[in-house]
């Protein structure tokens, strides 16, 4: 497992994606659907907990992107129920904070004792990923955090969105590593020329 000390201490600058390096995305969604069903179990007189336990297998199977179809199709919900449950996704509040994984929360402490810069690159809809953000229990660390999110400027893998902050923040390639998750995100950092590590390589 590679620690904080393993890492070029030149370094100035760390770039975290957000879905799966920060926090495992399924904590946010999974609460989501907890709702959803709830919601459903009011409306259509279903069986929540059926729902939840649908909708959860349906992500582990098939993918978010999935989830709400599979509902729909099993349960006969009308299709209006999309904009509910769109709409819930991005402005949910949650009844459990997301938790930053350990490991990373570690690492994230030591850069800031060290006076560095720590960025949050969010790929997908920017208004899902700031209620991830405001929702993440970051003990103290929100107030060292520079957030951007690329579908404002052009989603990952286009690289601009790192190249904006670098230009922002006055920094050159060798200054910056980031940590990803997605291939999008090591494709971005490739063509931008920054060191890139893999989450896995770190919990």
């Amino acid at each position: 497992m590679m620690k904080y000390s393993d890492i070029d201490q030149q370094k100035s600058a760390f770039v975290f994606e957000l879905d799966n390096v920060i926090y495992p995305e399924k904590d946010y969604l999974f609460q989501v659907y907890y709702l959803f069903a709830s919601f459903l179990e009011y409306t259509e007189l279903v069986d929540a907990k059926l729902i939840t336990a649908l909708m959860v297998d349906t992500y582990n199977t098939q993918g978010k992107d999935a989830v709400f179809d599979k509902v729909k199709e099993k349960f006969a919900i009308d299709e209006k129920y999309r904009i509910n449950f769109q709409h819930l996704l991005l402005t949910v509040k949650l009844p459990l904070k997301l938790l930053v994984y350990q490991a990373l929360l570690d690492m994230l402490q030591e850069i800031v004792v060290d006076r560095k810069k720590i960025f949050i690159v969010a790929n997908d809809n920017p208004a899902l990923q700031l209620n991830k953000i405001k929702q993440t229990e970051w003990h103290g660390l929100e107030n060292y955090l520079f957030c951007y999110f690329a579908e404002e400027i052009s989603p990952m893998p286009e690289p601009d969105v790192l190249h904006l902050l670098m230009k922002e923040h006055g920094l050159a390639r060798r200054d910056v590593v980031m940590v990803g998750y997605s291939e999008a995100a090591a494709n971005s950092a490739e063509a931008c020329g920054i060191d890139y590590y893999n989450i896995r390589e770190i919990l």
